[in-house]
Formats: structure tokens, C-alpha cells, sequence
């Protein structure tokens, strides 16, 4: 039976934290969230009531919330004990599929697909035949839009036009499909994956990410190994950027405000030289 300290200690297991935390089991129920985390106190908070069913406690979801907010912990950790603004960012998300990689392989959490035939076969439908079959059908439109392109040149029509005006696509969805032809990106990752990848440029980042896509890794996982490690930062230099930004953001919505009343002021002047016509 699953308690606030054996929690701890596997969460324990799956990274050493730089600083001291608490799991908390609140003894509630929630309909808006299954746990918390509480950056100022470092608590883990678990409602655990969420949890209970007619066959008792299902400690495999319980587990799932709890690397959820210890995700939050190391994430805050990285940031010098701070949570960024937007908490569930894509260096959120590494750090939680990474954590839960690491659960399953010591048997503290596990997807359970296997666990059911039905849901074992949907899966395989899926990904044989929509994400593998789309992204063969994402790879032979890119071919297609290469040798409608060199039909556009031999007849003195723009490529651009035949586009935007005869296919109506946008632009950057033809050049990721034509990328994907061209690298020869594997289908089975998917449409979604595959244009990630047709839009990393260095070859070797490139295959690196799709052999990362191919070996079951997340998106945000991928997307972010290929920015490198991330260390703990400085509060002090995210705080100055983030001051930067709002004002940027301020003085934007300054120039806006400005701009809209003189308009305004412009549209008064108007309406007083020319009078609104009496009714008859």
C-alpha cells in the first residue's frame, strides 16, 4: 500500500534532488487536480481520494500524478527553486517523460497497454494504419509538389501561385512535405514528427532526432535534447529577461492605446463637421 514515504522514496529513486521536499496526502478529493506542487514549501501535495475505486486504490495513476508534480520539483529546482510563468512548458514535459522512463524501467509506474488486447490492438491500428500510412501519403505529396514544381518552370508558371492559388496550401506545409521527400524521413513517426524533423537543418541533429522519435521517445523529450543540457540557471538573469519582456509588452500596448485614441479623437472631429442627417 502506497504511503506519503514510500512515495518519497521512489520518487527518490528516479533522480537525486539538490533539496529537501515532502509528499503530502491530503486526504481529499478534487474534480480540479489530482496533486500539486508548492514551490515556496517544496510540497508534493497528492489527493488521494482521487484515486479510490471499487477495487481500492489504483496506485499506478497515483504514481503517474506523483513523478507529475516531483517533475515540477526538479523542474524548479533547475531554476534556481523557481517555477517559470508557464509551469507546463516544454522543458516541463521532458523532465516528466524522462522521470517516467526511468518509473517504468525500476517497476513503479507502467502504461498497462499490454495489460489489455483490446487496447493493444488499437494501438497498432493506429500507428500501422494512420500514422505510419500518413506519413507515407506526407512523404509522396512532397515528391508529387517536386515535379509539379518543375512542370510549373516549364510552363512560365510561378510555383508560388500554382500554391497559394491552384492547391490553396500554404507555403511552409508544401516545403515541410518536399523536406520530407527529400531527407527521406521515416513514415512511421508520423506527419506531425515528420515536419519536425524536415525543419531541423544539420543532418546529424536531424537523423538524431528521428532515431529518438523511432525509439518511442516524446516530442518534448526530442525537441529538447537537441537544445542540449539544461543546468540550473540564474534567477536573477530569467527574472531580468522576463522584466524585458513585459517591457516590450507594455510599451507595445502603450503605442497601441496612443494610436487608438488618436482615432478616436480623429472620428469625433468628423462626426462634428459633418452632422448626422435629420431623420425625415
Amino acid at each position: 500500500m502506497l504511503t506519503p514515504d514510500t512515495v518519497k522514496q521512489s520518487l527518490l529513486t528516479l533522480e537525486e534532488p539538490q533539496t529537501e521536499f515532502t509528499v503530502v496526502f491530503s486526504g481529499k478529493k478534487s474534480k480540479k487536480v489530482n496533486g500539486l506542487y508548492k514551490s515556496e514549501s517544496r510540497e508534493i501535495i497528492i489527493q488521494n481520494r482521487n484515486f479510490l475505486g471499487e477495487n481500492g486504490m489504483n496506485e499506478n495513476s497515483l504514481m503517474y500524478t506523483a513523478v507529475h508534480e516531483y517533475a515540477h520539483h526538479i523542474h524548479s529546482e533547475r531554476r534556481g527553486g523557481k517555477l517559470p510563468p508557464r509551469a507546463h512548458g516544454p522543458d516541463f514535459w521532458a523532465i516528466f517523460h524522462n522521470l517516467l522512463e526511468k518509473a517504468e524501467s525500476r517497476g513503479l509506474y507502467h502504461t498497462g497497454v499490454d495489460d489489455s488486447p483490446e487496447l493493444s490492438k488499437v494501438t497498432t491500428q493506429i500507428r500501422e494504419k494512420y500514422l505510419t500510412q500518413n506519413g507515407l501519403m506526407f512523404k509522396e505529396f512532397g515528391g508529387l509538389l517536386i515535379k509539379a514544381a518543375e512542370l510549373c518552370a516549364a510552363i512560365g508558371l510561378r510555383f508560388e501561385d500554382y500554391l497559394d492559388r491552384v492547391l490553396c496550401i500554404p507555403k511552409n506545409a508544401a516545403k515541410l512535405a518536399v523536406k520530407s521527400f527529400e531527407y527521406d524521413i521515416n513514415p512511421s513517426i508520423g506527419v506531425d514528427n515528420m515536419r519536425y524533423v524536415a525543419g531541423i537543418r544539420p543532418e546529424e541533429s536531424r537523423r538524431a532526432a528521428e532515431k529518438s522519435f523511432l525509439l518511442g521517445k516524446s516530442p518534448s523529450v526530442v525537441k529538447t535534447s537537441l537544445k542540449g543540457p539544461s543546468g540550473p540557471s540564474d534567477p536573477r538573469l530569467s527574472l531580468e529577461k522576463e522584466k524585458e519582456r513585459l517591457e516590450r509588452t507594455i510599451a507595445s500596448l502603450q503605442k497601441r492605446l496612443h494610436e487608438i485614441e488618436h482615432e478616436l479623437k480623429d472620428d469625433n472631429n468628423t462626426a462634428e463637421f459633418f452632422p448626422a442627417r435629420q431623420r425625415l
